[in-house]
């Protein structure tokens, strides 16, 4: 069997890349995408099976995968963290209906934890005799019309935990979806759900978190969600190459970024600023790109004109304040103009 990256790479190359341009176009990613990552195994690629990939092989699966089209990556990145939630459940009945199909692909989640990262947070739940009730927003879902399940994540108003549910992945009374346009990875069908006193039971809820935990996991999530600037680069340097351009210092940096993003994990570098210089080297071998493929690189959906919008999609897609800042501090300092 060949290895989980040299998988990764043929998918990429052979049927999300030779598509992306028509993805961006036409707004809508073929079924058959996610079909063959089903397929391939790479939908239970977070339940940690003796024949998944080793951990360290998770950035080049996960960025090549993104360098092929990111609006399918996108999408496809979020069912991880239902799995990994799903793996380590107490609730057995939840973890008995779902986790097999997850792991298989036949059926697909998306994330909604966004509501509870702000203070005040943006998507409480209150407890009830029989469960919890949700009100407020979560305003940053993708996947939606192409997930089949939904983990949706809120602040107890009263006690500060942080409760993680599923739900179906469908409009239902007190739920209201507004459709998000997005300057790239449209396809990626994300909206913003509101909530008004949506009834959760307890046999929905997969976990109940205190904060410092929840705080514990998005280091995690960073470093994953890191790979989307990363894969981006990753392209535009490739496509560089095709080119004939001179890639040598871009792929320099790209390494020395992935060991950044590798070092954060571990405790030894800051995870924010390693966010940062990923964004920033996407958005500068975007741009090199562009210069390298001349005037019509201007016209719409091209390969160089979509990897731009990529690129700066990763400046604020899944950020943090703490990036945001490190990203204006890279953007702005003189080593960069140098």
């Amino acid at each position: 069997m060949t290895s989980w990256p040299e998988r990764a790479h043929d998918i990429a190359d052979t049927v999300l890349f030779p598509a992306a341009e028509s993805v961006d176009a036409d707004g809508e990613i073929p079924p058959g995408h996610f079909e063959v990552l089903a397929a391939e195994g790479f939908y239970g690629l977070a339940a940690n099976s003796d024949d998944g990939p080793e951990f360290d092989e998770l950035p080049e699966i996960i960025e090549t995968l993104c360098g092929g089209c990111l609006a399918t990556a996108f999408t496809w990145m979020q069912h991880a963290g239902v799995v990994m939630s799903l793996s380590g459940t107490d609730n057995a009945a939840m973890k008995d209906r779902y986790l097999g199909a997850l792991v298989d692909g036949s059926v697909k989640a998306g994330v909604a934890f966004a509501g509870a990262i702000p203070r005040p947070p943006k998507l409480y739940a209150r407890r009830t005799e029989t469960g919890y009730v949700l009100d407020g927003s979560a305003p940053f879902v993708s996947g939606w019309g192409i997930v089949d399940i939904l983990q949706v994540s809120a602040r107890d108003e009263f006690d500060d935990s942080i409760v993680h549910s599923i739900i179906p992945a469908v409009s239902v009374t007190g739920i209201t979806v507004e459709p998000l346009s997005l300057i790239a990875a449209d396809a990626s069908n994300t909206v913003r759900l509101r909530f008004d006193g949506v009834e959760i039971a307890d046999g929905q809820v997969v976990s109940v978190v205190g904060d410092e935990q929840f705080q514990a996991g998005q280091l995690y999530g960073s470093w994953i969600n890191g790979c989307m600037a990363m894969g981006v680069a990753r392209r535009a340097i490739t496509q560089m190459e095709e080119l004939g351009v001179d890639t040598e210092s871009f792929s320099r940096e790209h390494g020395v970024v992935r060991t950044r993003f590798d070092d954060a994990l571990s405790g030894n570098y800051d995870i924010f600023q390693a966010r940062a210089e990923g964004s920033n080297l996407a958005v500068r071998a975007a741009a090199a790109l562009v210069a390298a493929t001349g005037s019509s690189a201007l016209v719409g959906h091209g390969t160089a004109e979509r990897l731009v919008r990529e690129a700066t999609f990763t400046l604020v897609g899944a950020s943090r304040p703490q990036i945001r800042t490190a990203l204006l501090r890279t953007l702005s300092s003189d080593e960069q103009r140098r």
